[in-house]
C-alpha cells in the first residue's frame, strides 16, 4: 500500500480521513496524494416543461479547489510529512491541480493507486461525503477503498475483523488487504449465521490466511434478531477491533437501495474504519 489517493472536500470528516490516510500511510512509507472533489452539476428543472436542465457548477469552484487544497496541505505540514514528487520509497505526499469536477474521476484515476481513502457516506442525497463517491471507487477503480470513521481513529490494523460471507467480493477485498492482515496482531474472521452465500467456511479462510503468515480466529455468531450489518458491527465493537474488512455489495445496489443490506447499513454506521472492495 505504497500510493494512497484521498479526494478532498470541505466537510465534518475530512479531518478523520486525513487522519485515516496518514496512519496508513506511516505503516508502509506510502505516498499521499490529495485532489479537490466536487459534484459534476446539479439538475435544474424548468417550470413549464419539467424538463432537467444540466448546469456545470463553476462558480465556486476556484475558491472551493484553494480551500480543500489549504485543508489537504495545512494537515500534512502539520504532521510533519514531507511534499514530494519523487518516487522515493519514504512517506509523502503531493496535490494534483486541475482534477476534473464530479465522482467518476475518484474510480478512474484511483486505478493507479493502491487504495483511496474517503469519509464516511453522509446522510442526506445531497450530504457529503456521498456515497455516490464511495460507489464510484468501490465499481470503478479495481481497488480497495479505506472509508475512515467520523472520529480520527487513533491506531488502525493492530486488531482486524474479516466479516466473511464466502462471496466472491469478500475473498477479493481480504486478498487485497493482506499487506495490512500480515502486520496485524490479532485477526478475526467472523461469520453471521444465515448472512454468507454459498463458499468456503470462516475456517477454510483461516487456514488460508494461516498459509500467507496470518494467524486468525474464526468464529460464527447469530444475530439474535440484528440485521447482518448491525450484527457484524457489534461484533467489531465487542471485541475492540480498530479495522473492518468487508466485501461491498455482495447484493446488488438496486436491491440494497429498496430493502437494506450489510454494505448500506455499515457504509451509515460505521464507528471505525473499514477496508472496502467489489
Amino acid at each position: 500500500m505504497k500510493t494512497i489517493l484521498v479526494p478532498t472536500e470541505q466537510h465534518d470528516l475530512m479531518r478523520s480521513t486525513l487522519q485515516t490516510a496518514l496512519l496508513l500511510a506511516r505503516q508502509f512509507d506510502s505516498y499521499i496524494e490529495g485532489f479537490a472533489l466536487f459534484p459534476a452539476m446539479v439538475e435544474l428543472y424548468a417550470l413549464d416543461s419539467g424538463v432537467p436542465l444540466p448546469i456545470e457548477v463553476k462558480e465556486h469552484d476556484a475558491e472551493m479547489a484553494k480551500q480543500a487544497r489549504s485543508l489537504f496541505e495545512t494537515f500534512m505540514n502539520d504532521q510533519g510529512v514531507a511534499r514530494s514528487k519523487a518516487t522515493s520509497p519514504s512517506l509523502s505526499f503531493d496535490w494534483l491541480d486541475g482534477a476534473p469536477d464530479g465522482d467518476a474521476f475518484v474510480g478512474s484515476y484511483g486505478r493507479v493507486f493502491d487504495v483511496i481513502v474517503l469519509g464516511r457516506a453522509g446522510g442526506g442525497r445531497r450530504s457529503r461525503p456521498s456515497v455516490a463517491t464511495i460507489e464510484a471507487a468501490l465499481f470503478e477503480a479495481g481497488r480497495p477503498v479505506l472509508i475512515a470513521a467520523p472520529s480520527p481513529p487513533r491506531q488502525i490494523g493492530e486488531n482486524i475483523l474479516i466479516a466473511w460471507n464466502c462471496s466472491t467480493e469478500q475473498a477479493r477485498t481480504t486478498a487485497l488487504a493482506m499487506p495490512l492482515l500480515q502486520r496485524a496482531s490479532r485477526v478475526t474472521v467472523l461469520t453471521i449465521q444465515g448472512g454468507t452465500v454459498p463458499g468456503p467456511s470462516g475456517e477454510q479462510l483461516a487456514r488460508y490466511l494461516e498459509r500467507n503468515g496470518v494467524r486468525s480466529e474464526p468464529i460464527t455468531v447469530a444475530p439474535e434478531g440484528r440485521s447482518t450489518g448491525e450484527a457484524i458491527l457489534a461484533k467489531a465493537t465487542a471485541l475492540g477491533c480498530d479495522l473492518l474488512i468487508k466485501g461491498a455489495y455482495t447484493q446488488s445496489r438496486l436491491r440494497q437501495m429498496m430493502f437494506g443490506g450489510a454494505t448500506r447499513h455499515i457504509l451509515a454506521n460505521a464507528t471505525l474504519p473499514v477496508l472496502m472492495a467489489h
